[in-house]
């Protein structure tokens, strides 16, 4: 695992989805309202794709607007009816920083 720092907390806004090119993968970096960090990829797992990083943020999870997913930013997981996952990524505050663990 490649363990890489992205930014101070404050460059994330709360319940808005930011997105950081790491290597070959285009993350969507969420912060909830509780000051929890949570990281998956910037790509829907439903057939027509779609960026992540444009969902409504409520709680845990996150809504995305085109195709009314609900997707849990702790496993990843599309929400029923509907089904699907998508990757998610360790998170990490280490002295007021937001630090990613990726997969090499």
């Amino acid at each position: 695992m490649h363990t890489v720092t992205v930014g101070p907390l404050e460059e994330f806004q709360q319940r808005i989805g930011r997105v950081v090119q790491l290597f070959d993968r285009e993350i969507a970096i969420f912060r909830t309202s509780d000051e929890q960090v949570y990281a998956v990829d910037n790509r829907n797992p439903h057939p027509k794709g779609g960026p992540l990083a444009e969902a409504i943020v409520s709680g845990h999870f996150i809504y995305d607007p085109l195709y009314d997913w609900k997707i849990d930013l702790v496993s990843g997981e599309v929400q029923a009816p509907d089904h699907g996952q998508v990757r998610t990524y360790p998170v990490q505050l280490l002295h007021g920083q937001v630090v990613l663990s990726i997969p090499q």
